[in-house]
């Protein structure tokens, strides 16, 4: 029977950075892999690139039902750790929007850094182990595996949410809370792209691949970015922001145009252009083919000149208060996220250890902390992991 100090089930983003803070301490550290491959999440993030955090991440980028619970790790591990450790193995990156940070290369070099600090950390790595039970023993733990029995003081769940099943995502995290009576709170697939009604699918599908900059509203909460079009929806950084505010059933507002009064250009491309078409003036803002298709779905049509200021105001609110009602999400098999999970409140946010099962933790997407788009995810992933590195 093996024994160690530690037993991180996951080997992700988080748990890879709790296995290396914890085998720095001088633990005995042995981090699982239910697949072959570890860190796939990580390299499959950021088109290959690898968003790994956001220099603006703070606890405002967060849903919880406990919105309080993340700061205490997100405040002792920021996103200007990450970047110096990343740093410090020569990894180049760059900034997009909003503070994003990238790989200029490829997101191998981000799992490199961890795995690198996993071996100077003294970290055991064991793949193609499956958790087949835990029981908890009156000191420490018994895991049994498919390749043996491991005793164990404390145990680390770091196995993810539910999305991107092809990923290796499991239940497996939520099955060990329920197995120790914690609660879990509903969970839904969050930044995910919508599907659409058949109606406005049938009409909007021969849009598939064209981008338009937009502002997604649902409520109060609105995100300014491109919006995609794909042949089962819409999809793009708005439309994924929005998608974590989306309950079924609920629609979302569309302004197409949220840097421009169209009201008041479209009246001066009256004065202009009187003999010119409704379409043909839309097209000077986007492709003719978009302004053909979105003009047909809002029922626009005329000569500008024969159009009133009020007609013109119709117009406008069409393309700046577009109401979508999706048909649903594409689910956690595109998602990047699980919205939900493990109550924070049976945690400690500190520590990340089961308040009422010492000796263990559950750290990263399995909590009820989901980020925005754009590194957030990845930042709580690290400050979680370290947090439980440090006690454990």
């Amino acid at each position: 029977m093996q024994q160690f100090d530690v037993v991180i089930v996951g080997a992700g983003a988080s748990g890879l950075m709790c296995a290396a803070t914890a085998g720095y301490r001088g633990r005995s550290v042995l981090l699982l892999e239910h697949t072959l491959k570890i860190g796939r999440k990580i390299l499959m993030s950021g088109g290959g690139r690898c968003n790994f955090t956001n220099i603006n991440s703070a606890p405002d980028n967060f849903l919880s039902q406990n919105p309080h619970f993340c700061k205490s790790a997100l405040g002792r591990y920021k996103p200007n750790d990450f970047i110096e450790l990343v740093e410090r193995h020569g990894v180049e990156y760059h900034e997009k929007t909003l503070g994003q940070l990238f790989c200029n290369e490829s997101s191998k070099e981000i799992l490199r850094v961890l795995l690198t600090e996993a071996d100077w950390a003294g970290v055991s790595i064991q793949t193609e182990t499956t958790v087949e039970a835990l029981e908890d023993q009156d000191e420490g733990f018994l895991l049994r595996t498919n390749k043996g029995e491991i005793q164990v003081e404390s145990v680390v769940i770091a196995t993810g949410g539910l999305s991107i099943p092809n990923g290796g995502a499991t239940s497996f995290a939520y099955d060990i809370a329920t197995q120790f009576d914690l609660n879990i709170l509903p969970r839904s697939a969050a930044l995910v792209p919508f599907t659409l009604q058949p109606k406005d699918k049938e009409i909007l599908q021969e849009l598939s691949g064209v981008s338009h900059w937009v502002r997604a509203t649902i409520g109060k909460t609105s995100f300014v970015e491109n919006m995609l079009f794909t042949h089962r929806g819409l999809s793009g950084p708005a439309i994924l922001q929005i998608s974590s505010y989306w309950q079924p059933g609920a629609e979302v507002s569309i302004d197409l145009f949220p840097e421009l009064d169209l009201a008041e250009w479209l009246k001066q491309q009256r004065e202009e252009r009187p003999k010119a078409d409704i379409t043909t003036i839309m097209a000077q803002q986007m492709s003719k083919r978009m302004a053909q298709i979105l003009c047909g779905l809002f029922g626009i049509q005329g000569v500008m000149g024969s159009l009133s200021n009020k007609e013109l105001q119709r117009i406008a609110e069409s393309f700046q208060c577009w109401k979508v009602k999706p048909s649903g999400t594409e689910g956690y098999r595109t998602a990047e996220v699980t919205l939900g999970g493990i109550d924070t409140n049976e945690v400690n946010q500190k520590t990340m250890e089961a308040k009422q099962v010492p000796g263990l933790y559950f750290i990263g997407e399995c909590l009820d902390v989901t980020g925005n788009l754009g590194g957030h995810n990845f930042q709580w992933a690290w400050a979680s992991g370290f947090a439980a590195g440090q006690v454990v």
